[in-house]
């Protein structure tokens, strides 16, 4: 069992819902990344999705577009990625770590050797943004025989058909896009997410987080409602952003929206 697939059923197990926040490595600043994924475990957090900064991020908007930027400018590499994930388990050995990304970095290091470096530094998942399911046979595997969880993005276009061969590649959870458009564009429609997110339950065993539109406790709660966990992003790197020349203020503004989203979810608990 994975350590995700792990955290997953024991909160399954409690009736809780998982709070996966993400931010991108590097941002604001390489040296800062490890001591803020320990404030988001601090702050609630059951998975941290880790972004891989990269130069043509095309699924995400404007916020997460400037996060990487900034942290290009600071020269923050696929490889010191792996490294903050070793450091971030020298106190942590608990939390799952998934690295969210594109292709590219990942191509240019080597796909066995980039998946041996992900295990030896710790990483539990991996979700390339740009790793349709057609062409995920060679990579699969890979991953598979390292217990590294596969993880792919479902939209609300995606048809049964897909569905159900996107779930043959994934392993730990789907994520799944609650609108049509980049990260932080739209606003969520509850009623929509619940009825998609149903569907998928009856064609796929795996936990199904909900993405894209999580902004505070309330739409935290709601989501939380009609999915197994929650993906929040650009709310946080937005906090980042505009508490970036201050960090122990970028820390406690990170604790401040994300405790409420923790405290809001285990209200819903059974």
């Amino acid at each position: 069992m994975s350590r995700i697939e792990g955290v997953l059923k024991s909160l399954k197990g409690q009736g809780r819902k998982a709070l996966i926040p993400y931010i991108t490595a590097g941002d604001p600043h390489p040296d800062q990344t490890v001591d803020l994924m320990h404030t988001l475990v601090d702050a609630g957090a059951d998975i941290i999705e880790l972004g891989v900064p990269f130069s043509d991020p095309m699924a995400d908007g404007p916020v997460i577009q400037r996060a990487c930027e900034r942290a290009l400018k600071h020269g923050t590499s696929l490889r010191q990625v792996l490294a903050m994930v070793k450091t971030f388990r020298e106190k942590d050995d608990a939390t799952p770590v998934v690295l969210m990304g594109y292709l590219n970095p990942m191509e240019a290091m080597g796909q066995e050797k980039f998946a041996d470096a992900a295990v030896d530094a710790g990483v539990d998942g991996i979700l390339t943004v740009d790793l349709p399911p057609e062409e995920a046979d060679e990579v699969a595997p890979l991953f598979t025989a390292r217990n590294l969880d596969a993880i792919f993005l479902l939209a609300p276009t995606t048809t049964d058909d897909r569905i159900r061969a996107i779930s043959e590649h994934s392993s730990g959870y789907v994520y799944y896009v609650s609108f049509k458009g980049v990260t932080g564009a739209g606003k969520i429609d509850v009623d929509e997410v619940a009825a998609k997110v149903a569907h998928i339950h009856e064609l796929t065993a795996l936990p199904v987080a909900v993405g894209f539109g999580i902004r505070d406790a309330a739409t935290a709660s709601a989501v939380g409602r009609v999915s197994d966990g929650v993906i929040v992003g650009s709310v946080l790197v937005d906090t980042i952003a505009r508490n970036q020349a201050d960090p122990d203020q970028l820390k406690r503004a990170l604790t401040d929206l994300l405790h409420p989203m923790r405290e809001a979810l285990d209200s819903l608990a059974s």
